[in-house]
């Protein structure tokens, strides 16, 4: 229970800081400000403001998205459509495929090139850049400011520009998997997403329903209407949408939502939420980041309404951002008195923000959805426990290094790899053996954390975590490939690289492909104490059949392939020697590669002197 109750305080902690941050500083009012401005004065546009040293880009809510789509809820994958834009959130694997409302992309994109130009006079000249937006225009500010993250990405700005996306009553824009793509970025904190109460807009493309009303393109034209005339009453605006379709919508989308959070789990969702979450009623707001909680929310903060006021809210966007920034500084008192824990203070405070205190039994629901948020900060808690655990497996690692250095000094100089290859059975060997499977034991936990969602998104991009994974492949792959072929496994299954290499490996290489931190272009002065192609001894034993091969093989043109397979690895090699990237077992006066060169370089001898032996083929090429 300790370890719960500390995460929920931290959830909250952090929650109630945004929140306050956001409420206490210009910000959230002149996002408004901005937005509300752009909605009356540039339709179907943005405006650009400076104030200082922050820039406003501000995209109207009077937007249409194409009517070209036969579904509203249609998304397509943004690898096959941005052109490259948003390259980093592409797809981390097959099953990960980063996916955007369609209408809302082709919207972005036909403000893209100005949006260009725009951004591009901004850089340098500002310390950040606050993107905002109202309905449709939200889920354009939601994209730009994903375009700018990946465009800042590629550049060396210095000092570093900050980018902050605020919207109101958006429309959610992408799936899972760019959930999860922007997670791993650690750009879910540059987003914070604001909901009144009962607003139907954000919820919207939640229920299946809307694929289904051909009117819903008039509902927000209505919502257009509503943004260009602020100056009519409320109630006659709404009058324009038949009360027909205001309640099959409202009690459509609350059953949807319900159906989407029976489980506590949004993974049947099409659509995901990233970033934070504000909702904001009369009584002030609450910050929430949790996906789960995050629809929770909006599930019971809906249910208190009725059909008018899913359409009236949201146009009462300006009057909560006002009253949010002077409740959130002002104290609050506790009519229970002062609760046992910052944990239980913050799920009240944050129960009587949404104004669901004395609403049963929703009051209960809220608090248990609130309550399931201090889940949101498991994934690192377990990355905490996981680099315990990486401690603990740090003497199985350094043995395995103490036997490296003892191979490499042996007399009989044959090496790392060779030693535990021919030598294997032995009782040191048997040791290392034995760490070599904890270690794969503890890294294919990892993995397995990892891919069930157990980590945090960006795991496999941070630091500490990429270079102890690679460390761990550069020394123990080779033992893995010595094993392969002592124990004879390749003339069952086939050469390693192929038929026996560990799916870990090929984890970690693309974890390594993929670190942010850029290679060293210094040239090393003296070779590597781990060879850098994990894979080279596997690679060496291919080669040595290539050359038992070629000796027999009779066929010109399958012996002329042999060679040039040969020279190639030749080269390859020589390359890695060159740049210092093997280790100085490798070039041990009896290690396998020394000694497979020797062999080569006799081979070649022999072809050029003895011709007879190889008819019509010299130097690897046919001759007539």
């Amino acid at each position: 229970m300790e370890t719960e109750a500390s995460c929920g305080q931290n959830n909250f902690e952090m929650s109630e800081t945004l929140a306050t941050f956001l409420a206490s500083t210009p910000l959230l009012e002149e996002a408004w400000r901005v937005c509300n401005i752009a909605n009356i004065t540039f339709p179907g546009a943005y405006l650009v403001e400076r104030i200082g040293s922050v820039a406003y880009i501000a995209f109207s809510g009077r937007q249409m998205t194409s009517g070209s789509d036969q579904k509203c809820r249609n998304l397509v994958a943004l690898s096959k459509e941005d052109g490259g834009v948003f390259a980093p959130l592409y797809r981390h694997s097959e099953a990960e495929e980063p996916m955007v409302h369609h209408g809302m992309l082709k919207l972005f994109f036909s403000m893209f090139p100005s949006l260009q130009i725009q951004i591009a006079d901004l850089i340098g000249k500002v310390k950040s850049i606050v993107i905002t937006g109202q309905c449709i225009g939200g889920t354009t500010a939601s994209l730009s400011a994903l375009f700018l993250l990946c465009h800042l990405l590629s550049l060396s700005v210095y000092p570093p520009m900050s980018v902050l996306c605020i919207t109101f009553g958006s429309p959610l824009v992408g799936n899972e998997a760019l959930h999860r793509s922007i997670r791993r970025q650690r750009w879910g904190e540059n987003f914070c997403h604001v909901v009144s109460k009962h607003d139907i807009m954000p919820r919207l493309l939640l229920a299946e329903i809307v694929n289904h009303i051909p009117h819903i393109q008039a509902l927000l034209q209505f919502w257009h209407c509503c943004m260009a005339s602020p100056h009519l009453p409320v109630a006659g605006l709404s009058s324009q949408v038949s009360n027909d379709l205001k309640y099959i919508l409202f009690h459509s989308v609350l059953k949807d939502l319900e159906l989407l959070t029976q489980a506590d789990d949004p993974s049947e969702s099409l659509f995901w939420p990233f970033g934070s979450y504000v909702f904001c009623c009369q009584e002030g707001a609450i910050c929430v980041e949790n996906v789960a909680s995050i629809m929770k929310m909006m599930h019971l903060m809906m249910a208190t309404g009725s059909p008018n006021q899913s359409i009236e809210d949201h146009l009462k966007y300006g009057d909560y951002v006002a009253k949010v920034s002077r409740q959130f500084l002002q104290a609050r008192n506790f009519e229970e008195g002062i609760p046992d824990s910052s944990y239980e203070a913050g799920v009240a405070l944050a129960l009587q923000s949404s104004d669901l205190t004395d609403k049963e039994p929703v009051a209960v629901m809220a608090k248990e959805c609130l309550q399931m948020a201090q889940h949101s900060d498991k994934p690192n808690l377990n990355a905490a426990n996981l680099a315990i655990k990486l401690s603990k497996i740090v003497p199985y690692r350094a043995e395995i290094e103490w036997y490296k250095a003892c191979c490499d000094e042996a007399d009989d100089q044959m090496g790392y790899y060779d030693s535990f290859k021919l030598t294997g059975a032995s009782r040191r060997e048997g040791r290392v053996n034995i760490n070599r499977h904890r270690l794969a034991q503890f890294w294919n936990s990892v993995i397995h954390m990892l891919e069930s969602n157990k980590l945090p998104h960006d795991f496999d991009r941070r630091g500490k975590w990429v270079n102890a994974s690679h460390f761990y492949k550069l020394l123990v792959e080779p033992l893995d490939i010595a094993d392969y072929y002592r124990t004879g496994m390749h003339r069952e299954r086939g050469h390693y690289i192929e038929h026996g290499r560990e799916r870990r490996y090929e984890v970690f290489d693309k974890w390594w492909r993929e670190k942010s931190v850029p290679e060293e272009e210094n040239k090393r002065s003296k070779f590597a104490s781990l060879t850098q192609d994990s894979c080279f001894w596997a690679k060496v034993e291919e080669a040595k059949e290539w050359l038992d091969n070629v000796r027999s093989e009779r066929d010109a043109m399958k012996r002329q392939q042999l060679w040039h397979e040969i020279d190639n690895f030749e080269a390859y090699a020589r390359q890695l020697i060159y740049n210092k990237e093997v280790s100085k077992d490798v070039l041990a006066k009896n290690s396998s590669f020394s000694r497979w060169m020797e062999e080569w370089k006799e081979m070649k001898s022999q072809v050029q002197q003895i011709t007879p032996l190889f008819p019509g083929f010299v130097d690897g090429k046919v001759v007539p």
